[in-house]
C-alpha cells in the first residue's frame, strides 16, 4: 500500500513537472510566433505582386496577433490543443516566408500555382484564428475569469494601462457579444478618467478601426458604446484624425438612420466635434448627413437633446454655401421654425440660433424665413402669454434685431404682428433682466427708421423711457437717455413730450450738478434742445427751470440756441 502511495505522488510530480515543461515550452512557441507574425508583416510590405493577397493575410496576421495574445495567459500543460495550434501556426509561417521572399524575388514557378499557394496559407490562417477564439472562448468559461480584467490602478505604468488596453482588443476581436459589450464599458470608463488610455488605443494596430467597426454593430448595446467611445474620442483635437482616417463618417450616418436614440445622441455628438473644422462638411453631406438630421429635428418623437445635436451639427455645416443652399431646398427652413414653437425648451433655443446663423449675411434667406412665417414665430415667442423662458426670449430678441431691423419691409411685418406691444410690456412689467433686454431692443429700434420713432411714441415708449433716465445703473440711463433723445426728434413726439409737465421739470433736475448723476447729461441736453424747436418747448424750459438753480447756465444756453433757431427758421 504503501509503495502503491509513493508510486501515485511520484506519477504527480512528475505529472506536474511535465506540465511545468510543456506549459515552458509553449510560452516559448507562442513568443516565437508572435516574432514571426510582426516580421512576416513588415516583410510583407515590400511584395509588389499580389497585392490584394498580401493585403488580405496581413489582415489575417493581425487577428492572429490578437488572438495570441489573448491566450497568453492560458496553461499549455492543460491545454494540448493550444500546443498543437501554435505549432502549426509556425510551420505555417515558415511557409508563408518562403513564398515571401519567392514573390519578392520573382523565383516564383508561375502566377497561378503562387496564387494557389497563398490561398491555401490564407486558409490555414482562418482556421488558426478560429481555434484560438474557441481555446480563449472555452478558457474563460472554465475558469470562470471575470468578463474584463482587472484595471490598473491610479499609479500604474504605462506597460500595464497598454497590457489592459490590449486585453481589451484581444476580447472584442475573439469574445461573444457579452464580452465584447463589457469590453467597450471598460474601455469607456478608462477614457473618461484617463485620457492617456486614449493615446494608447490610437497606437495599438487597429483598435480604433475595429472600434468604429462596432457602430455597425446588430447589437443595441454595442452600438451605443461604440458611439460612447467614439464620441468621447473626438472631444480631442489631437484624435479626430484618427477617427477620420478609420472612415468614422459614413457609420455615424448610418447610426443616426438607424441607431436607437442613445446611439443617435452619441453619433450626433461625435459629429458636432468632428464638423467643427468645416473641412469634413462635405464628407457628412457626401453620405446623406444633412437629410438624416434634418429628418431627426422634423421628427416629434425625438427627444430634446437629440435635436440640439443635431442642429449643432447642421450649424457647423450652415458655412459651406452648397450645403447651406441643399439644406434651403430640403426645407430647412420650415423645419427649424416648426421648432421655434416647440414646447421644449432646448429646441427652441437651438432652432432660433440655427435660423440666425442661416440668415446671416444672406438677404434672399431672411426673406424665406419672413415668407414662410418665421417672423412670426419669433413674436410669439416673446408673448408674455406664451410661457417661453427667459433664455428664449432672449435669444427670439437676437434674431429679430438680426433678421428684421435691417429692412423696412421685414420691419412692417414685424410691427404688424404686434412686437411693440410686447417689448413695452418687458419694459413695464418685466424682471431687471427681461427690462434691460427690452430696453436694449427700444434702444436699437429708434436707429432703423422715422417711421419706428413714430410708432414707439404712439404705443407709449417715452414715459417709461423717462422712469428709467434715474436709474442706478449708467448703461440703462445712457440707452434710455439716447433712446428719448432720438424719438423727440420727430415733430409729433415732441408734442407729446412737452405735454406732460413732468417730463422737462424731470429733465432739467437730472442736469442739475448737485444730483452728481450727469453720466447721460449729453443726451439730456440734446432732447432739450430739440425741444426748443417751439415756443411751447421753450415756454416749459423756462418755467421749469425758474426751480432748479444749479443747471441755469446750461438752460439759459440752450434758450438762446433755440431763439437763434426760432429767429432763423422765421426769417428763411
Amino acid at each position: 500500500m504503501k509503495n502503491k502511495m509513493v508510486e501515485e505522488k511520484s506519477y504527480i510530480g512528475s505529472k506536474d513537472e511535465q506540465n511545468k515543461q510543456e506549459s515552458s515550452a509553449g510560452k516559448s512557441g507562442l513568443s516565437r510566433a508572435t516574432e514571426m507574425i510582426t516580421s512576416l508583416i513588415s516583410l510583407s510590405h515590400s511584395i509588389k505582386v499580389f497585392a490584394v493577397k498580401w493585403q488580405s493575410i496581413r489582415s489575417k496576421l493581425d487577428e492572429l496577433l490578437s488572438g495570441l495574445a489573448a491566450v497568453e495567459n492560458c496553461d499549455f500543460g492543460d491545454n494540448p490543443l493550444l500546443s498543437s495550434t501554435v505549432q502549426a501556426i509556425i510551420n505555417t509561417l515558415t511557409d508563408s516566408y518562403d513564398l515571401a521572399r519567392r514573390c519578392i524575388d520573382l523565383s516564383y514557378s508561375g502566377k497561378l500555382l503562387m496564387q494557389s499557394d497563398l490561398d491555401r496559407i490564407s486558409a490555414k490562417f482562418n482556421s488558426y484564428i478560429k481555434n484560438l477564439s474557441e481555446i480563449y472562448s472555452a478558457g474563460l468559461l472554465t475558469h470562470g475569469y471575470a468578463i474584463v480584467v482587472s484595471r490598473p490602478g491610479i499609479a500604474s505604468s504605462r506597460d500595464d494601462m497598454k497590457f489592459y488596453i490590449k486585453d481589451l482588443l484581444s476580447r472584442l476581436k475573439i469574445g461573444g457579444k457579452e464580452m465584447k459589450k463589457q469590453a467597450l464599458i471598460a474601455f469607456n470608463e478608462v477614457i473618461s478618467e484617463d485620457e492617456k488610455y486614449i493615446k494608447i488605443a490610437v497606437e495599438i494596430r487597429n483598435f480604433i478601426v475595429l472600434l468604429v467597426e462596432f457602430l455597425d454593430s446588430q447589437e443595441t448595446e454595442i452600438q451605443e458604446e461604440a458611439a460612447k467611445g467614439a464620441s468621447m474620442i473626438a472631444s480631442f483635437e489631437s484624435y479626430k484624425n484618427v477617427l477620420l482616417g478609420a472612415g468614422i463618417i459614413a457609420p455615424l450616418i448610418r447610426v443616426l438612420e438607424c441607431g436607437s436614440e442613445l446611439g443617435k445622441e452619441f453619433a450626433a455628438r461625435s459629429l458636432q466635434k468632428l464638423t467643427e473644422n468645416s473641412d469634413n462638411a462635405w464628407s457628412v453631406s457626401a453620405h446623406g448627413g444633412v437629410t438624416a438630421l434634418l429628418k431627426i429635428c422634423s421628427n416629434s418623437n425625438c427627444g430634446g437633446e437629440l435635436v440640439s445635436l443635431a442642429c449643432g451639427v447642421l450649424k457647423n455645416l450652415l458655412w459651406v454655401q452648397e450645403i447651406k443652399r441643399f439644406m434651403v431646398e430640403e426645407g430647412a427652413i420650415s423645419v427649424f421654425i416648426k421648432l421655434v414653437r416647440s414646447k421644449d425648451e432646448v429646441s427652441q433655443i437651438n432652432s432660433i440660433e440655427f435660423l440666425q446663423s442661416m440668415a446671416f449675411g444672406d438677404e434672399l434667406t431672411r426673406q424665406l424665413i419672413a415668407r414662410e412665417g418665421g417672423i412670426r414665430a419669433l413674436v410669439r415667442v416673446l408673448d408674455p402669454k406664451s410661457m417661453s423662458s427667459s433664455k428664449a426670449r432672449e435669444m427670439a430678441l437676437r434674431a429679430i434685431v438680426n433678421l428684421c431691423f435691417s429692412s423696412t419691409n421685414t420691419l412692417n411685418i414685424l410691427m404688424n404682428y404686434g412686437f411693440m406691444d410686447h417689448i413695452l410690456y418687458f419694459l413695464r412689467n418685466g424682471e431687471v433682466s427681461d427690462q434691460e433686454l427690452a430696453l436694449k431692443v427700444a434702444f436699437r429700434l429708434c436707429g432703423t427708421s422715422e417711421e419706428a420713432k413714430k410708432a414707439m411714441g404712439d404705443a407709449g415708449f417715452m414715459p417709461e423711457l423717462v422712469k428709467l433716465l434715474d436709474t442706478k445703473s449708467f448703461e440703462v440711463r445712457e440707452m434710455a437717455a439716447e433712446a428719448l433723445s432720438s424719438m423727440v426728434l420727430v415733430p409729433r413726439n415732441r408734442k407729446r413730450f412737452v405735454q406732460n409737465d413732468q417730463n422737462v421739470g424731470l429733465l432739467l433736475q437730472l442736469l442739475d450738478p448737485a444730483e452728481g448723476n450727469s453720466g447721460n447729461k449729453k443726451f439730456l441736453l440734446s432732447t432739450l434742445m430739440s425741444l426748443t424747436s417751439s415756443n411751447s418747448g421753450r415756454k416749459k424750459i423756462v418755467n421749469s427751470g425758474d426751480g432748479v438753480e444749479g443747471a441755469s447756465c446750461e438752460i439759459n444756453h440752450i434758450i438762446r440756441q433755440g431763439n437763434m433757431l426760432a429767429d432763423a427758421l422765421t426769417n428763411k
